[in-house]
């Protein structure tokens, strides 16, 4: 079943992505945002195609990235709202053959012990090889050059949407979605000790797994997407659930602490419903990532939403404000319908 699918993801990803001189610097050329500078406004889409959503920040600047399929692709603005038309650079291509040479989904970018590293998930051309890869930059600036540190440990299995977890004691984890066996029965959420940015040192452990209605629509049953979120003491790992096709794709919570064993699954508590999801005008809204304002002061997710009603893979980037609860966890309230203006992040 997930041939079929891999086939319309892989022609909606590649369209209009070819590859270049990755040296050289581009202009997003579909960015449909709109930005009001008098009011001080903007409306989503921020991007007018896209999916898998990352973003980072590093002295003065946003790095970007998301799904294109066949390279990895950066982009870089001194905004948020910048986003919608900041040059980018293609600054890896895959191999003509191997491992690592199609399929190229959901690149995040990291700045770990003073290198930047890409983790990315990729195939041979079929599905059930789906692996987690690393990049290692060889200077400290993200869109110059990389170098291949090859495919991550994960016991063997199929393997997507890898990211890190730092914590303040300075141990690293990676989780990520996977398989729990061959078989493409029901996607997991797994997390295992770093030696080092590009090495797995332990034995996976699984702490989530589709079970609350809102997790089990469409099949194969999906929790996928991990990003973590990290808020005083507390952990929280915000996922993608249910089948990212449907118009009920949406977004769930684990929470743990900073003083917890994070390989312990008793350590993570799943929260009983959605924390994102869809509305009469927007649907789909899932794997997403976070950044702060200019100025620190506010918090924001970046999210892919589904263009209109049914339109499964084809989606579009936006992002809006959310705020926390009094009792220590993220409120993301509700999409904001397309059009809407939003006030842009503070200190733009």
């Amino acid at each position: 079943m997930r041939k079929w699918m891999i086939l319309i993801m892989s022609i909606l990803f590649v369209t209009g992505c070819t590859k270049g001189d990755p040296a050289t610097t581009m202009k997003e050329s579909n960015a449909t945002a709109t930005l009001t500078k008098e009011a001080k406004t903007f409306t989503n889409p921020i991007l007018d195609n896209g999916a898998d959503p990352w973003v980072t920040a590093k002295d003065g600047f946003y790095y970007y990235t998301h799904t294109t399929g066949n390279s990895i692709r950066i982009w870089k603005s001194a905004t948020l709202t910048g986003l919608a038309d900041a040059d980018y650079k293609d600054i890896w291509f895959p191999p003509s053959t191997g491992p690592n040479s199609a399929n190229i989904w959901a690149p995040e970018l990291h700045f770990i012990a003073g290198k930047w590293y890409v983790y990315y998930a990729a195939d041979d051309g079929q599905n059930e090889n789906h692996r987690m890869f690393v990049l290692e930059s060889v200077t400290d600036d993200p869109l110059v050059a990389y170098v291949e540190k090859g495919m991550l440990n994960t016991a063997g299995r199929w393997a997507i949407d890898g990211t890190t977890l730092q914590k303040k004691d300075g141990s690293l984890y990676f989780i990520w979605s996977g398989w729990e066996g061959a078989v493409n029965v029901s996607q997991h959420l797994y997390i295992a000790p770093m030696s080092n940015p590009y090495t797995i040192s332990g034995v996976p452990v699984e702490i989530s797994r589709p079970t609350y209605d809102w997790e089990l629509v469409g099949n194969p049953t999906i929790n996928e997407g991990p990003q973590v979120l990290l808020h005083d003491d507390r952990i929280f790992v915000i996922y993608s659930a249910s089948g990212s096709w449907t118009d009920d794709y949406c977004l769930g919570m684990l929470s743990s602490s900073m003083n917890s064993d994070v390989l312990n699954p008793s350590s993570w508590k799943k929260h009983e419903k959605a924390v994102f999801s869809k509305t009469d005008t927007v649907f789909g809204p899932g794997h997403n990532s976070f950044a702060k304002s200019v100025d620190g002061k506010e918090d924001w997710i970046i999210y892919h939403a589904a263009k209109t009603q049914g339109s499964g893979w084809n989606r579009n980037v936006r992002m809006q404000r959310f705020t926390w609860n009094r009792d220590g966890t993220p409120n993301f309230g509700i999409p904001i319908t397309e059009g809407v203006p939003v006030q842009v992040p503070s200190g733009e």
